[in-house]
């Protein structure tokens, strides 16, 4: 936990931005007693992720897009995604908050080996090798950047989209703009609307308060600079998204990791595994796995277990 002898800086930053961002924000103070390690630098090779452009799960997907990496423009800004070639249905994995497309580095070959599936991973906007956009974290403007950088790449039709953390909120809103698209999702320990209630949101806000307050005071870097946006207009954010539904007709496997992004307070513990169950009873075709032993970064603690759920999937959908 920084303190006033330990401002926050870039380098502090990193030792704890995966928390912080991977919940949005409330992890900046509830999450530093659990252990978060550095994320990788970007790199301009491509890691992968899921795409696809046609409904017939036998065969490749037409007007398959090359390998490697796409700069695709959405309101003035540039993202980029990075595509591995194969078949239906496509697999689109979405990182975590403060997480870019390297988060999947290791998952997406196995995956592909795996599955034979078209793989597409991405830089949301601010993050990785994507332009920054000045403004609040929005969960509904992700998902536009991420209904553009598919469209521009074919990826119309049968996909599977896995999402980890801070992408939930992304999933809940792509799969309801754009119905037909995802015919299945795994979501990976991720923001869930139940969790975000107005009690639970205005606390999260008053913790997290000094945090972001000193975070301000630091040299400005891309990294700290989009901590700052995913604190900006959280409450009203999360209010309205506590108020989404996930379609039935998209079947899902939620990830719940044991420990959750709060091992070390009980409160906030309960009450993300309260989110996951009552999720899961709020609709058809919802399966909760534990991941055992897990932190928060399930992809990184438990990869076998990820990459069984979302090959499962792949193949109940295809």
């Amino acid at each position: 936990m920084t303190t006033q002898d330990d401002p926050l800086t870039a380098q502090s930053i990193s030792r704890f931005r995966r928390a912080a961002l991977a919940l949005v924000v409330p992890l900046a103070v509830v999450v530093t007693v659990a252990a978060c390690g550095d994320s990788s630098a970007p790199t301009a090779a491509p890691a992968g992720s899921a795409a696809s452009a046609s409904a017939n799960a036998a065969g490749p997907a037409s007007s398959a897009p090359a390998a490697g990496l796409h700069m695709i423009s959405n309101n003035g800004h540039r993202l980029a995604f990075y595509v591995t070639p194969g078949h239906l249905p496509a697999i689109v994995l979405d990182s975590g908050g403060g997480e870019d497309h390297t988060q999947w580095k290791d998952i997406v070959p196995q995956l592909s080996k795996a599955t034979g599936s078209q793989i597409i991973t991405y830089d949301r906007a601010g993050l990785g090798d994507s332009d920054e956009v000045k403004s609040p974290w929005d969960g509904q403007a992700a998902a536009a950047d991420l209904q553009a950088g598919l469209r521009e790449l074919g990826v119309t039709r049968n996909v599977v989209l896995a999402g980890h953390s801070q992408a939930g909120e992304v999933a809940h809103y792509f799969v309801l703009a754009n119905p037909g698209v995802v015919s299945g999702a795994v979501l990976i320990d991720a923001n869930l609307p139940q969790f975000f209630t107005e009690t639970e949101n205005q606390r999260l806000v008053a913790l997290n308060a000094p945090q972001i307050e000193e975070l301000k005071k630091a040299p400005s870097t891309k990294a700290n600079r989009q901590l700052i946006a995913t604190a900006d207009n959280f409450g009203p954010t999360h209010d309205a998204f506590h108020k989404v539904s996930w379609p039935g007709s998209v079947p899902v496997i939620y990830i719940v990791s044991e420990k959750t992004p709060f091992d070390g307070s009980p409160q906030d513990v309960q009450l993300w595994r309260d989110a996951a169950a009552a999720f899961i009873k709020a609709g058809p075709d919802r399966t909760l796995v534990t991941a055992e032993g897990s932190s928060h970064e399930s992809p990184t603690d438990k990869p076998a277990l990820v990459l069984k759920e979302i090959e499962q999937m792949a193949a109940t959908v295809g």
